[in-house]
Parts: structure tokens; C-alpha cells; sequence
């Protein structure tokens, strides 16, 4: 089972020595299977890391997860895309996803517009560029002609999908070659299966063909306290955006969900925070020690997401690397 933990890049750190990419080469030497690399906001450019990372790596898989669909033109995504595999052929996992309405709308100037078509169609254009096909292609949102990679592809780049509620889960299973999930509380896990299987069927799979991540905000700590005012600040960050807000009152907390928008509305941060209970917070976020952690992950294991990947949240670097450190395979006993 160690070999499917991952670890995510998440946190910050002013240290040079403890960059993105060293964290990378830690992670490949300490036996992790995989790291995920996020992109968009204001954090390091995820394809270029993705590129520095295939050039110094040799084993670990890379894998971007994700990159906002309307950043970047869908023949410049497969120009990055196949560039890495030549640098890393068959480690490299292309992560797609819609983000939301507050980072690419009011952060980057571009409409959010048709987000499960955009991402659906850019799914559909990239297998065909991978493929080294001349592209003619008109969708609703995107389009190209006469476009085609000079370079082939070095191996297969699978196609990932970000998906938190019914519709995207269901086109991701039908399109995707694997699901991202994100702050997804236990007794959701099964209700977002069923929905990717329903999806996957109409390919002719099922939802155990399809490689299931999720990504987990963790803290191995012993002071829960501060990890649970640390993880608000996150979650009330999220859970104002459009789609998360969704997602949360799909989840069965439309109360907590109503609570957040209005506080965002207001400016009133304390309203978005005081509505985050003890409960809720450990059901969205993974706190304790080292055993509990990986408890609490197993459980999660057993549910399906047979890819859980660690992101190790806390600022505080102490936490941060006691955690990242809690999921290695040595520490988990493979």
C-alpha cells in the first residue's frame, strides 16, 4: 500500500535548499511513487516545474494537478506537454481542471465560461495533438486547424481531471484516464464513485479502471489547536469560491456552505471561520500524530481513492516536514 501514497507540493518555505524542486528530488529518493505539482495563483509556473523535475528525476512519477484549462491555448498545453515527455517518457500525468470563477474571471481577465465543456474538449483536442494528428477541430470553446506537433510524444501522457460535483465526475469517468478529488469529506467518497462509474460506463469501463486521487490537506502534528486554526484559514478560502461553495453544500452542508458566501459577501472573515466546527475541519483535513494520520488515510484507502496524495499544508516547517516524512515508504513500513 506505501507505494500508492504520493506527496504534494503544497506548502511554502523561504529556504532555498527546501525549494519546490528539492522537495521533488527528497521525494524520489525517500521511494515515493509520485509528486503533484499544482499550477495557477501565484505559485511557481506548474509546467515548468514539471520540466525542471522530468530533466532531474529518473523514477518518480510527475504528475500536474492542475492546470486551469484557460490559461493557455490547448496546442501551447500540448507543446508543454510533449516537450516534458521527452525529458521524463511514461512518468509524465497531465492534470486538467475549470479551477474557478474567482482565479481565472477576476484574477487572470478571462471569461469562466462553459467550464465542463473547456475542460471536455480540451481533453478531446490534446489526445488528438498527443497523437500526432493535424488538428481540425471546432467545439464550443475551443478550436484548431492545421496544427501539429513537430516532436512526437515520448510514450503516453495520460489525461487527468479535476471533478468535485455530478456532472464533472460523471464526464470525467467517461473522458479522463483518472480523477482528482479535493477536500472531500468520507461520507461523500462513495456518492462521488458512484457518479464517475456512471461516467466510466459509457466508455465501456468502470470506476476500477480509472486511477482515483485525492488530494489531502495534512498536518502531523501535536498541536491540534493551531492545525485546525491554520486549516480554516484554507478551507474558509475555498469554500468561498462558486464552485467549492457548491461542492461543500452537495456534500450535505448547505448550512456551513451559506454561512461562508455570506461572510465573503460581507468582508466579515470571523462569520466564514466561526461556521467551520471541530467536526467538520477533521472531516475535511487530516490532523494528529503520525499514526493517526495514516489512519485516517487508510480509511479513505479502503473507500476507493486509491491514490491518496499527501499535501503537507503547515507553514510551519517543523510540521510540514514531520509530515511529509510520516508517508515515506520506510515510514510506512513497505
Amino acid at each position: 500500500m506505501a507505494a500508492t501514497f504520493q506527496v504534494g507540493l503544497t506548502a511554502r518555505s523561504s529556504s532555498e535548499r527546501d525549494s519546490r524542486l528539492y522537495r521533488i528530488l527528497w521525494a524520489e529518493e525517500q521511494g515515493y511513487e509520485s509528486i503533484w505539482i499544482t499550477d495557477g495563483g501565484g505559485r511557481m509556473d506548474g509546467l515548468t516545474l514539471c520540466a525542471a523535475a522530468a530533466v532531474k528525476t529518473g523514477r518518480i512519477r510527475i504528475c500536474l494537478s492542475v492546470v486551469p484549462v484557460y490559461t493557455r491555448p490547448v496546442a501551447v498545453l500540448a507543446t508543454s506537454a510533449m516537450s516534458i515527455s521527452q525529458f521524463a517518457p511514461n512518468r509524465f500525468v497531465m492534470g486538467l481542471g475549470a479551477s474557478s470563477h474567482t482565479m481565472v474571471q477576476e484574477w487572470y481577465g478571462t471569461p469562466f465560461e462553459k467550464p465542463l465543456t473547456r475542460v471536455k474538449e480540451t481533453a478531446i483536442l490534446l489526445r488528438k495533438i498527443f497523437a500526432g494528428e493535424k488538428t481540425d477541430f471546432d467545439g464550443e470553446t475551443v478550436s484548431s486547424h492545421n496544427f501539429r506537433l513537430d516532436v512526437p510524444v515520448q510514450g503516453r501522457i495520460p489525461i487527468y481531471m479535476a471533478a468535485l460535483r455530478p456532472k464533472m465526475l460523471e464526464m470525467a469517468g467517461e473522458f479522463a484516464d483518472g480523477i482528482v478529488l479535493n477536500l472531500a469529506p468520507l461520507e461523500a467518497v462513495p456518492r462521488m464513485l458512484e457518479h464517475i462509474d456512471a461516467g466510466a460506463k459509457r466508455s465501456g469501463r468502470r470506476v476500477e479502471d480509472l486511477e482515483i486521487a485525492c488530494l489531502f490537506n495534512t498536518y502531523v502534528t501535536d498541536d491540534v489547536a493551531k492545525a485546525e486554526r491554520d486549516f480554516a484559514l484554507t478551507a474558509a478560502y475555498y469554500f468561498s469560491t462558486i464552485v467549492y461553495n457548491k461542492f461543500l453544500a452537495w456534500c450535505g452542508y448547505r448550512v456551513e456552505a451559506e454561512a461562508i458566501a455570506q461572510g465573503f459577501k460581507q468582508r466579515d472573515r470571523s462569520k466564514s471561520l466561526n461556521v467551520l466546527s471541530r467536526e467538520l475541519i477533521h472531516k475535511l483535513a487530516i490532523i494528529g500524530n503520525e499514526q493517526e494520520c495514516r489512519d485516517r488515510v487508510r480509511t479513505y484507502w479502503k473507500a476507493g481513492i486509491n491514490t491518496p496524495i499527501i499535501g503537507g499544508d503547515s507553514l510551519d516547517h517543523d510540521v510540514y516536514l514531520r509530515t511529509i516524512r510520516a508517508f515515506t515508504p520506510s515510514a510506512m513500513g513497505a
